[in-house]
């Protein structure tokens, strides 16, 4: 198992993060490698992607949700094997801290390569990046889900 931990201060209040970090179906514009993703359930997610020409499709399950603190999942189904957190610390009443740690399982040697060069790192720097760029330049969430789960 791998572990990556990054983290971005976004110029928007914390329950603006925390509510467009709910909208997982837009993760795509600001994610690479993300095709798609179905929000099946309040819980559940279907995700799609392509990464440096690998085709993956799974499930997601929240396992923890506590507005404007926290995120939390694991896959159940599929071809990838992850578990992760997204939280939210505010750091005045405009400006957020965004952490994301994941843990994640690189299967085929192309991805244990990529893994120890470093790739899962440049990349989810790169999506917190994009997705600073991507609420800073909305200045407003594009919707909400404020159910707790636990």
């Amino acid at each position: 198992m791998s572990q990556v931990e990054e983290s971005i201060e976004v110029g928007v209040p914390v329950h603006t993060a925390y509510n467009q970090w709910t909208q997982f179906e837009t993760f795509p514009e600001f994610m690479n490698g993300v095709d798609r993703i179905e929000q099946r359930t309040d819980t559940l997610t279907h995700w799609v992607t392509s990464v440096n020409g690998v085709h993956r499709e799974f499930d997601a399950e929240i396992t923890e949700q506590i507005p404007d603190e926290r995120v939390a999942w694991t896959t159940v189904a599929g071809q990838a094997r992850q578990a992760g957190a997204v939280t939210f610390h505010r750091l005045d009443d405009n400006h957020t801290k965004v952490m994301l740690q994941m843990d994640f399982h690189p299967d085929s040697i192309t991805e244990q390569v990529g893994d120890k060069l470093g790739f899962v790192k440049r990349q989810t720097k790169g999506d917190l990046e994009r997705f600073k760029k991507f609420i800073e330049s909305r200045g407003q969430e594009t919707g909400e889900w404020r159910g707790v789960v636990t």
